[in-house]
């Protein structure tokens, strides 16, 4: 049998532990996994692109565990009602190729993103760090605000969203967790004084959410929107002046904000900076850039952080994914097992 974390079991387990020392515990468990960066297996995900949209299937291993993804990105489902992001993930032994967990991602990808980009600012970030802008406020702007505030201590958000259900949403879910929020009526307005600028925006498309005049000296941007071919949001200029870090730097290249960028363009990738063998932030004014697109490695440590926490949970449920056959070379006598019994009525009639 194989356990399975779903939808509300994940959310029980968030709230026991409480949303912001979940948040804590996964930043650590990544960081430890990016600490041991040379032991994975590591691929580029594989993307089946639409004009709508795309599905990704992410996969990593090291000698123990192997673990994938199964998400979609597709900016018009808010249209039909739907999740822009959907997810599923899947943990396994690799000495036997047996899953262990099965889990949703939806949640859990709010989180893993959201507790990746708080814990690369903690190094990138100036110390001193208070305010932060947020330009875009879907799904993963109220995890992003709650993982900032705890791991940095950001508790001060100036934000901007074109949608003002978006932002009426955000309000609402923010104030009520303590936040002082102030909107705005445009990004450049709402980047005025910020230390951390947090870029979030849904469209799937070359576009210029941040321009050059709107980043001054000593800013950390978290740059999460640009995720997939063809889509970006920082003006190119602000590469030029920024130090920038990255996941994996053959994917980043393809999906990211680097896209814009020439192949010899220099980056850093954020392993080598939480391992002690890079530096982060290196002065007061220096400008630091996240490229961040995601990788799964980060889902692999938010599957790794939920094993752990629920291996002794007797009441996680258990679902029959993989055929067990009395003999392992009879898959057939398997089958046959679960033949339905004939129907009274012709067993009367074949007597």
């Amino acid at each position: 049998m194989t356990r399975f974390i779903g939808v509300e079991s994940l959310a029980t387990i968030v709230h026991e532990i409480g949303i912001e020392p979940f948040l804590v515990g996964l930043a650590g468990c990544i960081e430890q996994d990016f600490r041991r960066w040379g032991e994975f297996h590591k691929v580029p995900r594989h993307a089946s692109h639409s004009d709508l949209g795309v599905v990704e299937l992410m996969p990593i291993s090291d000698a123990a565990q192997f673990g994938f993804k199964y998400v979609n990105g597709h900016p018009g489902n808010a249209r039909a009602g739907l999740l822009t992001v959907a997810a599923f993930g899947v943990l396994a032994d690799m000495d036997t190729g047996y899953p262990r967990l099965v889990a949703e991602m939806t949640l859990l990808t709010a989180l893993r993103t959201a507790a990746t980009s708080a814990l690369v600012a903690s190094r990138l970030a100036r110390p001193d760090s208070r305010v932060m802008a947020m330009i875009g406020l879907g799904a993963q702007s109220d995890f992003q605000a709650l993982a900032f505030r705890a791991l940095l201590g950001i508790d001060r958000l100036q934000v901007y969203d074109i949608d003002p259900a978006s932002t009426a949403k955000f309000m609402r879910n923010m104030t009520a967790q303590g936040f002082a929020v102030e909107t705005f009526d445009s990004a450049q307005e709402a980047v005025m004084s910020a230390d951390i600028i947090t870029t979030a925006t849904a469209d799937k498309r070359n576009a210029t959410i941040l321009s050059g005049n709107m980043v001054g000296a000593g800013i950390h941007i978290n740059a999460i929107g640009g995720d997939c071919p063809g889509k970006t949001e920082l003006q190119r200029d602000i590469l030029l002046r920024a130090s920038v870090f990255v996941e994996l730097e053959e994917q980043t290249r393809i999906e990211g904000e680097l896209q814009q960028m020439p192949a010899d363009f220099p980056v850093t990738e954020v392993w080598r900076v939480l391992a002690g063998i890079a530096p982060g932030r290196t002065s007061a004014a220096q400008v630091t850039l996240f490229d961040s697109v995601g990788f799964a490695l980060e889902d692999f440590s938010a599957l790794r952080y939920l094993d752990a926490l629920t291996a002794d949970d007797v009441n996680i449920a258990e679902i029959d994914l993989i055929a067990q056959p009395d003999d392992p070379v009879d898959l057939f006598g398997l089958l046959q097992r679960y033949r339905p019994a004939p129907h009274p009525s012709l067993v009367a009639l074949s007597a």
